[in-house]
């Protein structure tokens, strides 16, 4: 049995914290006095309040640890790293930072510590998924489309949040890049929309997002890729009047004497409106289609997941397609799976043998189902 410490006790941290009890020594982490509520019927589960913010704080708490889990919101994630790799403790990472992670590679090395960044279902599945094909073949095209949805579309937005809402916001206003011929193509945030229809679902909008991150460094050899989100219909048109009316705004400004900054009002605004209220249900939908050539022969692998609420344990779809993607990444690295000193993507990763056959066995035994054609 590990001694692993979860940094980040959110709707996702907590499912992680859940899930890694069952075969570990857990303790949980959050500056949230409500923490210890979450872990009610998991009393082998310790919790510690503390503000993450503050890096001593963070070295004093992740001593004499196995495993350090971060899933602190995307803000704090770089430099909530940076400390766990200067306090010498290996990590597996679901903040999705907006900074560069890789840049933290050399001091990881240094510290002699294994990292495994991105770790969620995306990115972090479509990146393992294409780790192991590009091992396996020459891919010439890797096209990922995700969302995450409520079952019941509500007015106004048919949408729900499970992350930070400003983390939410920056896809409607940072710009898209993919690979398009070799080269880093950039576009405009929520461009080139496209109804899509999936089975179970029904049709739903898909428009260009800046999630391919880490893949547009490591997967040069790839021509074309590219990462798309999904959301009910409807939802670009009233995105692009938000963000061109100026509420998704960093920029301050004075309103009766005050200085605000209007993205602070919008996320105070809507995020209770998109927060999933007791009872509602989400689901989470991805398909992965890569193209290639395999022993001279032309193949096109697709993976579809539709995983939904799991009214047993009343856990969030986003959650557990999230939080289980890192348990298995944490569980693999505490089996001797991959020690890579560095900081590493998710794609590194996947390109071990044996891997993904892992990871796809760790989320089958808990019903989150990957279905490859």
């Amino acid at each position: 049995m590990k001694k692993i410490v979860v940094l980040g006790a959110g709707l996702v941290g907590s499912v992680i914290a859940k899930d890694l009890s069952k075969n570990h020594q857990v303790t949980s982490v959050d500056i949230d006095p409500s923490t210890a509520q979450k872990f009610l019927d998991f009393p082998e589960i310790r919790t510690i309040l503390a503000d993450l913010k503050d890096p001593t704080k963070i070295r004093e708490i992740v001593r004499g640890f196995d495993l350090v889990i971060g899933a602190v919101p995307g803000f704090m994630g770089y430099h909530t790293m940076k400390t766990v790799i200067e306090t010498g403790r290996d990590m597996v990472d679901i903040s999705f930072m907006p900074e560069d992670f890789l840049a933290l590679n050399g001091l990881a090395q240094k510290h002699k510590v294994t990292v495994v960044a991105d770790c969620g279902v995306a990115p972090g599945m479509g990146n393992i998924i294409l780790g192991h094909h590009n091992r396996e073949m020459h891919v010439h095209s890797y096209e990922c489309l995700v969302g995450g949805l409520p079952v019941v579309r509500e007015w106004p937005y048919e949408y729900k949040a499970v992350f930070s809402p400003i983390d939410i916001i920056e896809e409607y206003t940072r710009p898209a890049r993919y690979i398009q011929n070799y080269e880093m193509v950039t576009k405009e945030a929520l461009s080139d929309p496209e109804l899509l229809h999936f089975e179970g679902v029904g049709t739903l909008e898909s428009w260009n997002s800046d999630g391919l991150r880490s893949l547009m460094f490591t997967m040069k050899n790839i021509p074309h890729m590219i990462e798309k989100t999904l959301r009910y219909p409807g939802c670009i048109e009233y995105l692009r009047v938000l963000r061109a009316s100026g509420f998704f705004s960093y920029e301050e400004i004075e309103v009766n004497g005050t200085k605000i900054r209007p993205i602070d009002v919008t996320a105070k605004l809507l995020f209770p409106k998109w927060q999933l209220k007791e009872g509602e249900e989400d689901f989470t939908i991805m398909r992965i289609t890569i193209k290639g050539t395999e022993n001279g022969t032309s193949k096109t692998y697709t993976y579809d997941l539709l995983d939904k609420f799991d009214r047993t344990s009343k856990t969030i779809s986003m959650a557990r397609t999230t939080g289980y993607t890192c348990t298995a990444v944490a569980n693999l690295l505490l089996d001797g799976g991959f020690s890579e000193h560095g900081v590493s993507a998710p794609e590194t990763l996947g390109a071990g043998v044996g891997n993904l056959g892992y990871i796809f066995k760790y989320l089958e035994e808990r019903n989150v189902i990957y279905r490859r054609t």
